[in-house]
């Protein structure tokens, strides 16, 4: 990933599922495809770490789910709709749920992604519209291209960060 065409300021809003206290420390921006093998692996590796820390105030972490056009990752777009904004552990709770299904519903065709998603996960589709889109155009904005993109402070990375290193940066302030 080429980081240095990306311009983090316009994606460090606050839409986006907000997993923690706004008092937190700091502040960590993750733009993920759900469908994305990739972002699954950084949320699975990253989870144990992240978790903690966000309980322990030190984190506030905004998940921005980016609708991509790339064709295997339409199916994670539709999984999108079904993720609660407006209760967010209950969203995290169903991201998680998605990425441990994702073998499940990666391959389907998209109309049956949506019965998945709401037959087999029992997830009633969300009216997330407008924050698609807002994430959409903040991503374009900073030219972010790929996902996972995570961007804690003036660090931007992917799922190839090692532990050793995101607890560094997370210990830097």
């Amino acid at each position: 990933m080429d980081i240095s065409i990306i311009n983090a300021s316009p994606a460090k809003t606050m839409t986006g599922l907000i997993i923690g206290e706004d008092s937190a420390t700091l502040k960590m921006y993750e733009f993920m495809n759900v469908r994305c093998p990739y972002c699954k692996q950084w949320f699975e590796e990253s989870y144990a770490l992240l978790t903690d820390y966000v309980n322990k105030r030190k984190i506030q972490r905004i998940i921005k789910l980016l609708d991509k056009e790339k064709e295997s990752l339409l199916p994670g777009n539709v999984m999108h709709k079904y993720i609660n904004y407006d209760l967010p552990l209950k969203g995290f709770a169903d991201i998680r749920q998605l990425y441990a299904t994702q073998t499940d519903w990666k391959y389907l065709p998209l109309n049956e992604v949506k019965q998945f998603a709401e037959d087999q996960l029992a997830l009633p589709e969300q009216n997330n519209a407008d924050v698609t889109q807002q994430i959409i155009a903040e991503a374009k904005a900073a030219n972010i291209a790929f996902v996972p993109t995570i961007i804690v402070n003036n660090h931007i990375f992917d799922e190839t960060i090692t532990q050793e290193e995101l607890f560094r940066i997370l210990n830097e302030v």
